[in-house]
């Protein structure tokens, strides 16, 4: 895991009723980056504690061991988040990221506190990819050869599902992206290709998860006919299962492909639904749990 780098916020803006975007700057972001499309990659944020500075400890080596040791109070949360963009200047880099203000009644965890109050000045660490460093992981949009792509995901997933849509914008493969949200006033601007159709799903009240579910079941349903653990988060890609089953194909075939992403229980219906029921290819799906009802996640 790379060493964290030091990123200042330059602005804090409430694009939505539940999105905040945060522009961060800041010499030492000069060094984060990739040669490579950005599409889904994960980071990691680390965020001082409430009133108190960011925590202290060697940037180098075993940096996360030292980090881990520091007492709760002092060492700040690390949760994972997506890049919704990196724009890279000869004056300064800079990363945006978009959080989520409430993800479900009384789920406002550390992060989206943090956000809510974001000034500019503000401090925290940034884990990511560097410009000098070989492929770390951390992207697991991979379609392959499929000649089709299709996304679906919450709230949680939408900064991943634009970033993905905005690195496909210069190609014409077609496909679908469902993305659930609050509330109508929740959608937002993405400069993806004209060759895949972006649904907004607002829920306004219904249960968080249902709508999707519904959606991307029809879907698959009119695709059909036109052609013819407890406590842990879902994970599975074409070369990962969390579940530890194992997986022989690493590049999905031509055809449909599959990135689902959101409440861990939502994605593993869909799983349930797609793979077991439906009969999907393993290699052609790539389910991520991103966070679960009624835990308060770590990482």
């Amino acid at each position: 895991m790379p060493a964290p780098v030091t990123a200042i916020v330059e602005s804090a803006t409430q694009i939505s009723p539940n999105f905040i975007r945060i522009v961060f700057t800041g010499p030492e972001l000069k060094v984060v980056g990739s040669d490579t499309p950005l599409y889904d990659q994960r980071i990691k944020l680390i965020f001082p504690n409430p009133g108190q500075p960011l925590p202290e400890f060697p940037q180098e080596g075993l940096w996360y061991e030292e980090w881990a040791t520091l007492p709760e109070d002092s060492r700040g949360v690390m949760r994972t988040y997506s890049i919704r963009s990196l724009e890279r200047t000869e004056e300064a880099t800079r990363m945006t990221v978009d959080f989520v203000l409430h993800i479900a009644p009384g789920l406002t965890g550390p992060a989206s506190t943090w956000a809510a109050s974001a000034a500019a000045g503000d401090e925290i660490l940034i884990v990511a990819p560097r410009l000098d460093a070989e492929y770390m992981g951390g992207i697991e949009f991979a379609p392959g050869a499929a000649t089709k792509v299709i996304l679906a995901g919450d709230e949680t997933a939408a900064p991943a599902i634009a970033r993905i849509l905005e690195d496909l914008a210069d190609s014409d493969i077609p496909g679908t992206a469902m993305i659930e949200i609050p509330s109508d006033d929740d959608a937002l601007a993405i400069a993806g290709p004209s060759s895949i159709d972006v649904k907004w799903l607002p829920r306004n009240g219904r249960k968080h998860g249902e709508l999707l579910m519904e959606t991307l079941a029809l879907h698959h349903e009119e695709t059909e006919a036109a052609a013819t653990s407890e406590g842990e988060l879902v994970w599975e890609t074409p070369v990962f299962s969390a579940t530890g089953e194992q997986i022989t194909e690493s590049n999905p075939r031509s055809g449909d492909y599959y990135w689902i992403a959101g409440e861990s229980g939502v994605v593993t219906s869909i799983r349930r639904s797609l793979v077991k029921e439906k009969g999907l290819d393993r290699s052609q799906v790539a389910f991520m749990g991103y966070w679960k009802h009624g835990v308060s996640m770590r990482g």
